[in-house]
């Protein structure tokens, strides 16, 4: 089989876009690149800063038409920035139930669904208000931009949405919370009612950006539920798009 490489398209915010660097170390993107390598062309549309109501405007002037390009996968990863505390000084904040239509929005947006791809919605990551509260104040904010309790409303919201729709979902803020030694029913880590949690200020360099650790937690999640899910659709599952070098026109 020749032709143009099917897309493992990464739709999301700074978390997305930031996944590409490898000055600090792991990136996700390269690695996810490397076990698609010769598969699918992986594609970083992470855009910093956006919420969903700037991702909505902006899904159309990026997706490709079917004739273009063949979408085989496609992540959406936004509410961090939608999870800010109404009033903060950023602006950047979505009301709750806003935030569920747009992620439904992209879901059902007529160029996704002309592509029909294998589609994985992200919830937001937990934040951690002690790395917060320094960054915040470098950054020249006076007042908290997100609190642990406000980001996980969000985490739960993105959850439902994808329940409903019947997409697959990466449960990005439990995983992590996890690995922190979080439990169900205890107060949350990366709150102000518990101690500063060593685990967590080691996945979040600044209580909401990735530190590499996260960022290979994240890729090892992300192939784990495509094994589950689409277990056809696993890099060890797909052949190269050309020929093996010894097969190869001469």
């Amino acid at each position: 089989m020749q032709g143009p490489y099917d897309q493992f398209l990464l739709f999301g915010d700074s978390i997305t876009q930031q996944s590409c660097s490898q000055a600090d170390g792991f990136a996700f993107s390269p690695a996810l690149q490397d076990a698609f390598i010769r598969r699918l062309d992986v594609i970083n549309r992470g855009f910093s800063g956006y919420n969903t109501a700037n991702a909505v405007l902006a899904l159309p002037g990026f997706m490709p038409k079917p004739e273009q390009a063949r979408l085989r996968f496609m992540t959406v990863f936004f509410g961090a920035n939608d999870a800010c505390l109404p009033g903060s000084a950023t602006g950047q904040h979505v009301p709750l139930n806003e935030y569920k239509k747009n992620l439904r929005d992209i879901l059902d947006h007529p160029s996704v669904v002309a592509q029909k791809p294998r589609l994985i919605l992200l919830t937001p990551p937990p934040v951690n208000e002690y790395q917060l509260e320094v960054a915040e104040l470098l950054r020249g904010y006076k007042d908290r931009l997100r609190t642990a309790e406000h980001t996980k409303e969000y985490a739960d919201a993105c959850r439902q949405v994808g329940a409903e729709a019947g997409v697959a979902v990466l449960d990005v803020w439990s995983i992590f919370m996890a690995k922190a030694g979080w439990r169900e029913g205890e107060p949350l880590i990366g709150s102000k009612k518990l101690a500063r949690n060593e685990v967590l200020e080691k996945l979040l360099v600044d209580g909401l950006h990735f530190r590499p650790d996260a960022y290979r937690l994240l890729y090892d999640s992300m192939m784990d539920l495509i094994q589950n899910e689409w277990p056809d659709q696993a890099p060890d599952s797909l052949r190269f798009i050309f020929q093996h070098w010894q097969e190869a026109p001469k």
